[in-house]
């Protein structure tokens, strides 16, 4: 397993994993199995999403944010919107692996989902499994 460190700089942000976890199947030997892309923080996420055109990506947020905006009705007043975006959006994905390159969709592409930025420190893991 693969630790990856990201240092965010928005409060709400998208950065694109795609790249990073394709050099890691790759430098894992692995020709068929799984890629798990997790990330253990609890305002954030790990998604599939277009990669191609970098609209959706602010579109996405703009709707989470009215989806679950800030709020003082929430008993956890601090950063409970980020919490319940996390939740909605999930903290990992599976991708298949398929004569050693992931088994994505021609515009998909691995997203780390930032909701309660900037952080200097993020990490997202990465596990290659044969199989």
């Amino acid at each position: 397993m693969v630790k990856i460190q990201l240092k965010t700089n928005h409060k709400s942000e998208m950065i694109d994993l795609t790249e990073l976890v394709k050099e890691e199947v790759i430098k894992s030997g692995v020709s068929n199995g799984s890629c798990i892309v997790f990330s253990p923080h609890t305002t954030t996420g790990v998604l599939l999403f277009e990669r191609v055109d970098p609209s959706l990506q602010r579109d996405f947020l703009g709707h989470m944010s009215r989806l679950v905006p800030k709020s003082s009705r929430f008993a956890h007043r601090e950063n409970a919107n980020a919490h319940l975006k996390s939740a909605l959006v999930g903290n990992s994905v599976a991708i298949p692996i398929v004569d050693a390159k992931l088994t994505l969709g021609e515009w998909q592409g691995v997203f780390f989902c930032e909701f309660d930025g900037p952080k200097e420190k993020r990490e997202v893991y990465i596990k290659v499994v044969e199989g």
